[in-house]
C-alpha cells in the first residue's frame, strides 16, 4: 500500500462520512466538488478498497468506511490535542519543570511550588533533593530546570536570586552544661564532637555554617558526617554531640535536643533560587515570576508586622 496519506485525505473523508453527501461536504470544506472527490479516490486508491458507496441518488459508507471512520477522527484528534499541548508548552503553560532543593529549605520549596502550581496547573513538578553542590551541579548538567541551593558559590554558569536570610544558631543535647541558657559562646562548644554535612557537599555552605566556631579559634572537625538535617538533629538528641544550624531547621526539635542562640553579630545563611545562565524558557521565567510573588508578599507582610 502506497503510504502518502496526508492530512488533507482524512479531513476530506470526514466530511463526506458526517454529510453522506458530497456537494454538501464540499460546501462545508470551501472546495470544489470535483475536486473532493478526486481526493477521495486518491484516499481509497492508498488504502485498498472503496471506503464510500456512491449511487446518482445517495452516498453510504462501506464496511471498511464505517471502520475507517473513527480512526480518523480519534487520528485528527489526537494531532490536535498535540499541536495545542506543544503550543502551551512554548507559552510555559504545560510541560514539565524539574526543581532540585536542599532539604532544608523544604518550606521555602514548597510555597513557591504552590504559587506556581497555582498559576500553571498543566505544568507537572519533579522533585529532586540533595547538598547544595548536588543541585547546582544538576543544573549544569540539564538534569534540573530551577534549583534551590544555600550559600552557594558564584558560578559563570549559573544565575542566583536571593530568596531569603536567616541566622545561625546552636543546637544541643538538653543534658549540655550549656542547655541551662537560652544562648551560648561558641568557645563553650569547643570540646563537642562536631555534627554536621561533609564540605564536599558545598564548600561554601560548610564555612558559612562553622564561621561561629572559626572565629572562636575553633579547629572545625566533623565528627559525624551526615546527608540530611532531619539526621543531625537527632544525633544531636541522642547526645553524639552539638551542631550549628540555621534556624529554619530547629524550629520542631524533637525531645533531648535544645536550641541556642550564639552570642555575638548573628552569623547569617542566605537562600538562593538558581538558574542556568541564560535560560529564559517561558517555564523557567514563569517559576521565577512565582517565586518573586511569594518573596514580595513575604517582605509585604513582614512590613505589616513591624
Amino acid at each position: 500500500m502506497d503510504q502518502r496519506i496526508e492530512l488533507r485525505h482524512l479531513r476530506y473523508f470526514l466530511a463526506v462520512a458526517e454529510e453522506l453527501h458530497f456537494g454538501r461536504a464540499a460546501q462545508r470544506l470551501h472546495i470544489a466538488q470535483p475536486a473532493l472527490s478526486q481526493q477521495i479516490r486518491q484516499l481509497e486508491k492508498i488504502v485498498g478498497v472503496e471506503l464510500f458507496r456512491r449511487t446518482s441518488r445517495s452516498v453510504h459508507l462501506t464496511d471498511a468506511g464505517a471502520t475507517f471512520q473513527p480512526r480518523a477522527r480519534d487520528l485528527l484528534g489526537r494531532l490536535a490535542a498535540d499541536l495545542d499541548e506543544a503550543s502551551r508548552v512554548g507559552r510555559g503553560e504545560a510541560g514539565r519543570l524539574d526543581v532540585a532543593f536542599i532539604t532544608s529549605a523544604t518550606a521555602i520549596v514548597s510555597e513557591r511550588i504552590r504559587e506556581f502550581s497555582r498559576c500553571r496547573p498543566d505544568v507537572q513538578i519533579k522533585l529532586h533533593d540533595g547538598f547544595t553542590v548536588d543541585v547546582l551541579a544538576a543544573l549544569e548538567r540539564g538534569t534540573a530546570d530551577i534549583g534551590i541551593v544555600r550559600d552557594a558559590e558564584e558560578r559563570d554558569d549559573i544565575d542566583l536570586y536571593p530568596l531569603t536570610a536567616e541566622r545561625f544558631v546552636a543546637v544541643v543535647p538538653t543534658d549540655h552544661p550549656a542547655a541551662r541558657a537560652d544562648h551560648v559562646e561558641a568557645t563553650a562548644l569547643a570540646t563537642d564532637p562536631l555534627i554536621l554535612f561533609p564540605r564536599s557537599a558545598g564548600a561554601q555552605a560548610f564555612d558559612v555554617n562553622t564561621q561561629p566556631l572559626r572565629d572562636a579559634g575553633i579547629d572545625v572537625q566533623v565528627a559525624q558526617a551526615c546527608s540530611n538535617w532531619h539526621t543531625i538533629i537527632m544525633f544531636v538528641a541522642a547526645g553524639l554531640g552539638v551542631t550549628i544550624a540555621p534556624y529554619s531547621v530547629t524550629t520542631l526539635l524533637p525531645a533531648g535536643a535544645q536550641r541556642l542562640d550564639l552570642d555575638g553579630p548573628p552569623p547569617m545563611s542566605r537562600i538562593f533560587m538558581a538558574t542556568r545562565r541564560g535560560d529564559n524558557r517561558p517555564l523557567v521565567q514563569a517559576f521565577i515570576a512565582a517565586s518573586e510573588s511569594v518573596t514580595g508578599r513575604g517582605h509585604n507582610q513582614m512590613a505589616r508586622t513591624q
